[in-house]
């Protein structure tokens, strides 16, 4: 690492915005600290509430993980055409806006959906997808395919010569799975499992639509309706503490679990499955990736078909609320840019561990984060003014763990090879930068801007929140349209957010990659 003014000097601006964003997470922290109400205890609704949200935690945790594992192993197993598309499909949900998967899934499995129109013709009792069923269904859905990746890598990470040995030893399938895969899987699956928990703890859109009510309420949802219906602050701060704690002992559990060794390492030669040939391992690979490809673009297709025709039809509130998505998710980029950018340079250049400052968001979660700058702002200006303001901050700062993983590698790369050589030539500061630095980051600046624009289109937490009935972003506008059973226009709605999210995300990479690509 560099030492001295210099490297002193190019950190300085990433130690300052570090300190604005631990002043921000940690500073809403304790207004929701000093804001609970310390001696009024938890009610039967908010032990309710806890326990609901960790008990579909664990079963969404659990089914996407069971899931994901033949579908993993079918991949790892085959070579097919298109199955690099297929992978990448597997990141799409990471970007799609969960409104429009909620859509999708009532397109499939709600009342006038694809299921029980058919339930319907075989004279069969209808199934409903509201309540806690509902809840871990939207959750596989998005989560299915991070499972899938993360046991995907597991498996690729078994050197191809273990395979081999395998063959020549004679071993079938079972064998193989016994002595290789199993193994595999005991050290990969409690990781993949803890981070999916974690991840569904803190889900608030799929809980506001699919939820609900007394036996379906999770603490961000009864942070929310504390929030919004009875303007509790006191109760709302209570929960958003408890929220605090359940995240903050899921993000540890997870971070622990996935820091586990693996089989070492091989000649990286192509990997071949001698125990999986023939044709009925062929078929039935074939038939579960089959259906987990159905399973996963089938609810999307469908709402680009009934929403596509109401395009036309969209009243001015769609395209106003459209407009301020743009506006939102742009600002959230900008803000993520100036966040993390010094905070990448100043971790790549002199000290790693200053990237950990980019997990305070997720540790807090968006909704504690906005509970906790309304106590903040409420005693000097009108929350519900700050609205927009409010949500581009949060969502920037909720994207930074994700965009410092993206920057710090390039950042810590290019110092490594460029260091002596800009010292030799005086290239420091925005020469550095604009010389040295910013053409090799190029491609993770387009990525990370991407990312996080498209996360903010899509984002459906702090907003609802903070918004007045005049204002609404394009996801809010169409929850409000579902609410008032105007499902036309709202599966109109959906598919322009689901294009502007993607086009907003292949705008920015693709910029990122211009010079790449030309």
């Amino acid at each position: 690492m560099a030492s001295g003014p210099v490297a002193i000097k190019r950190a300085l601006p990433g130690w300052i915005a570090a300190a604005c964003v631990a002043a921000i997470v940690l500073g809403t922290l304790l207004a929701v600290a000093l804001r609970a109400e310390s001696g009024r205890g938890l009610g039967p609704a908010e032990w309710a509430a806890i326990r609901f949200t960790v008990f579909q935690a664990i079963l969404s945790a659990v089914f996407s993980v069971m899931l994901a594992v033949p579908v993993a192993r079918a991949l790892a197993r085959r070579r097919f055409k298109g199955r690099g598309f297929l992978i990448s499909l597997l990141g799409a949900p990471f970007i799609l806006p969960v409104i429009v998967a909620v859509m999708g899934l009532l397109a499939v499995f709600g009342r006038s959906g694809l299921l029980n129109e058919t339930l319907r013709m075989l004279g069969l009792t209808e199934v409903s997808i509201y309540g806690l069923h509902g809840v871990v269904l939207a959750h596989v859905f998005f989560n299915l395919p991070l499972a899938t990746r993360l046991i995907l890598q597991g498996w690729q990470d078994i050197p191809s010569e273990r395979f081999r040995l395998a063959a020549q030893l004679g071993f079938a399938s079972r064998d193989v799975f016994r002595t290789l895969e199993a193994p595999m899987l005991l050290r990969t699956l409690p990781g993949a499992a803890a981070i999916i928990f974690a991840i569904c703890l803190s889900s608030f859109a799929v809980a506001l639509t699919l939820g609900g009510g007394p036996r379906a309420t999770t603490v961000e949802l009864a942070i929310y309706q504390a929030f919004r219906f009875d303007f509790d602050l006191g109760r709302a701060a209570l929960l958003s503490c408890v929220q605090i704690a359940l995240v903050g002992a899921a993000a540890l559990a997870a971070l622990k679990l996935s820091s586990r060794d693996g089989f070492g390492s091989g000649l990286d030669r192509p990997v071949q499955r001698w125990d999986a040939q023939g044709p009925w391992p062929r078929a039935l690979d074939a038939a579960i990736i089959s259906l987990a490809a159905l399973f996963l673009i089938l609810p999307i297709a469908l709402v680009i078909l009934k929403g596509a025709p109401a395009l036309a039809d969209l009243p001015t509130s769609v395209w106003t609320a459209a407009l301020t998505s743009v506006l939102i998710a742009l600002s959230s980029t900008v803000l993520m840019l100036a966040l993390s950018l010094p905070v990448a340079i100043a971790a790549g250049t002199q000290n790693a561990r200053l990237e950990a400052v980019g997990l305070l968001g997720i540790a807090a979660s968006p909704l504690v984060i906005g509970t906790g700058l309304f106590v903040i702002i409420n005693p000097i200006a009108d929350p519900f003014a700050l609205a927009l303001p409010v949500t581009a901050t949060v969502n920037a700062i909720m994207a930074m763990p994700f965009t410092l993983r993206i920057m710090v590698p390039t950042v810590r790369d290019t110092h490594a090879s460029y260091h002596r050589l800009s010292m030799s030539l005086n290239l420091s500061g925005l020469s550095w930068l604009r010389l040295v630095l910013i053409p090799r980051l190029r491609p993770n600046l387009g990525f990370a801007c991407g990312l996080t624009a498209a996360m903010s289109m899509g984002d459906l937490g702090v907003i609802a929140l903070f918004a007045d009935p005049q204002t609404a972003t394009l996801p809010l506008q169409m929850y409000r349209l579902m609410g008032a059973y105007r499902m036309e226009l709202a599966s109109g709605a959906a598919v322009l957010l689901l294009a502007m999210s993607f086009g907003i995300f292949w705008l920015f990479d693709k910029g990122g990659r211009a010079h790449a690509d030309a």
